[in-house]
């Protein structure tokens, strides 16, 4: 469908007041974004907002959706620097218009206002927000562009220049972090914070009351800008180091503000880079990567088309630091009785009490218990204990006995075989599970049809992103991560340093430095990642004697040989070891497509958007192209 703005007339004591609904058609899940169409639609509307005589204007969105900016599926359509130039002009003469009208205007924000639909926002004399408002950001940094439509000329004049480096810069780039309505308004961005009750009745008499008295609007702190763009840069390089040039570009235009620069020369300056950044590699593989996040992992590729079932009990076998998570998720999304059981009854009810004080004051219905017999009536049960396999198949040997036939068995290993040790599927979350929205949703080749639905919808019911993998050692991402690491650890154990194998990784962009990555996860944990791909495929997975020494508290790096390598050199060979596993994966058929391995790495390890995960990158560079899922047709290059 279509976004149209649709013009309602309400009569007041100060005469007309122009009700403005932006509106596609559709219900909450698929929001109102901004095409050639809508721009059509909000032309003819401006004319007439022009043209006739109004009191004011209020500017709103359909339930639960202000507007969630450009539309996207147009970006690719761009194909020359004047086309990139002139789209990004269309929205600064349209919202231009708007900020001219010759009375008040109010963008009454009432949910979810993304990108552009802040910008028309700004162009407003003032806004108001619904409390209910959970999403309200700029993520175009994050897609490897700029604000386009005067977002980086008009916020640091609206909340000065250090709210606009957070809000244009540094939010995208930590995972397109969200403000929520009241965070807005505190930083300045609405005038009004009201209920979601009345809240078009109170925007517009919000709007008359700025027929009566003009709103006055202090001028933003304004403190050291230059120590906060130096800040700004900083925090681009540590997160990006230098691998995409969206942040940098945004700081710039973002000091072009500060420094008064007129608000049309802004314009044309935002222009100019947009058209820069429209068309450069690192913008397309960001489009491609949101389309693979943002629709193939929606589609449930390989889900079979049957109908799950209701769960009504679930359970939680461990009631360690992970598994406390699983059952607090759990309780939270599902709102389903829940049964969580360890061998140590203290154990069990510090579990308890972590998820009673997490849920605060909901409904929590937790059962804590040592004895299996407790899990009779469940209709999935996910085991989250210590990743052993011997132990996991006395876990569920144990289970069998206990549940009915149709109990889903399920598994959180991270890299161990879900049919060898017993289980009916593997559910592999991601910690911190609360932030992590990748699920591994591992099918063996027994695993039921309707068993694979079910936890396929409880992915989604979890408002996780599930994507299937084959039955395979480390499945996707710690199978990558681990090739990743063997390169690294021999490049230590031949005379590098942290510093320089740090860089190497870093220098990609990727979110977190290999050291740091690993003192996370867990030298342990790593090293029996290894040593189970170690056992699968000695030759791509030898064992590291460094990573050993890390496993059993030892820092000492075991230097073999004294031949370091550059750290050009070790990028290089990272990316044809990463390049090689992918390949295999799709060889082995663990997953589908090369796309299902950039959504893992993507949501499950925060690899960035601009390098579309990872496969796009590998072929622009000209290391591999991975496009297609059989041996024959992916080629090293």
């Amino acid at each position: 469908m279509k976004t149209e703005f649709k013009l309602n007339r309400v009569d007041t004591r100060f005469g007309p007041l122009a009700l403005v609904t932006m509106d596609n058609g559709e219900d909450y899940t698929k929001p109102t974004v901004f095409g050639r169409s809508a721009f059509e639609s909000a032309q003819a509307v401006i004319r007439r907002l022009e043209q006739e005589d109004w009191a004011a204007m209020v500017l709103t969105g359909k339930p639960y959706v202000f507007a969630a900016g450009a539309d996207i599926e147009e970006f690719p359509k761009l194909r020359t620097r004047e086309e990139a130039i002139e789209g990004s002009r269309a929205g600064h003469d349209l919202f231009g218009r708007i900020r001219a009208l010759p009375y008040p205007t109010v963008a009454a924000i009432n949910g979810a206002c993304l990108g552009g639909g802040v910008e028309i926002a700004l162009h407003c004399t003032a806004r108001t927000i619904s409390t209910a408002v959970r999403h309200f950001a700029a993520p175009e940094v994050f897609l490897g562009i700029i604000p386009g439509w005067g977002g980086t000329q008009l916020v640091p004049r609206l909340v000065g220049v250090e709210n606009a480096i957070r809000f244009n810069v540094t939010n995208p780039l930590r995972q397109n972090k969200m403000l929520d309505a009241r965070k807005a308004f505190e930083l300045g961005f609405a005038d009004r914070l009201l209920e979601p009750v009345e809240f078009v009745d109170e925007s517009i008499a919000f709007a008359l009351e700025l027929v009566e008295t003009p709103l006055e609007r202090s001028e933003p702190e304004h403190g050291d800008d230059e120590k906060a763009l130096r800040k700004g840069r900083s925090q681009a390089d540590d997160a990006v180091h230098g691998a995409t040039r969206a942040p940098y570009v945004a700081l710039d235009l973002i000091e072009l503000a500060c420094k008064g620069t007129p608000l049309e020369e802004g314009y044309r300056a935002e222009e100019e880079a947009i058209a820069d950044l429209m068309l450069s590699s690192a913008t397309r593989r960001s489009l491609y990567a949101y389309d693979v996040v943002e629709r193939r992992t929606k589609k449930g590729v390989g889900i079979p088309a049957v109908a799950p079932r209701k769960l009504e009990k679930v359970g939680i076998v461990g009631a360690g630091l992970m598994a406390t998570q699983l059952a607090t998720l759990f309780l939270k999304r599902l709102g389903v009785p829940l049964v969580i059981r360890d061998l140590d009854q203290e154990t069990v009810d510090r579990a308890v009490a972590s998820i009673r004080e997490e849920l605060e004051e909901r409904w929590c219905p937790v059962i804590g218990t040592t004895d299996i017999e407790e899990f009779a009536g469940c209709d999935l049960v996910l085991e989250a204990v210590f990743e052993e396999l011997s132990v996991k198949q006395a876990v569920f040997a144990e289970l069998r006995g206990v549940v009915g036939p149709d109990c889903i068995l399920a598994t959180n290993t991270s890299s161990l075989s879900v049919a060898e040790m017993g289980a009916d599927v593997g559910l592999h979350f991601f910690n911190p599970v609360a932030l992590m929205p990748l699920v591994e949703l591992v099918r063996t080749e027994t695993t039921d049809d309707v068993k694979l639905a079910t936890t396929w919808e409880l992915t989604k019911q979890l408002r996780k992103r599930a994507v299937l993998v084959g039955d395979a050692p480390a499945f996707v991402v710690n199978r990558v991560l681990t090739r990743m690491t063997t390169v690294l650890m021999d490049a230590l154990e031949h005379g590098n340093t942290v510093e320089e194998t740090d860089e190497a990784a870093l220098r990609l962009g990727l979110p977190m430095a290999p050291s740091v990555l690993l003192a996370m996860v867990g030298p342990r944990v790593a090293n029996h990642v290894l040593e189970t791909l170690h056992e699968a495929y000695p030759d791509r997975f030898p064992l590291s004697p460094t990573l050993a020494n890390y496993a059993d508290g030892r820092d000492e790096i075991v230097v073999v040989d004294e031949r370091p390598r550059t750290v050009e050199q070790l990028t290089q060979d990272v990316l044809e070891a990463v390049a090689d596993e992918v390949r295999q994966l799709l060889v082995e058929g663990v997953v589908a497509d090369a796309a299902d391995v950039d959504a893992c790495l993507i949501l499950g390890a925060g690899w960035p958007f601009f390098l579309g995960g990872i496969t796009p990158y590998l072929r622009d560079e000209g290391i591999a192209d991975l496009r297609t899922a059989t041996a024959a047709e992916s080629v090293m290059l």
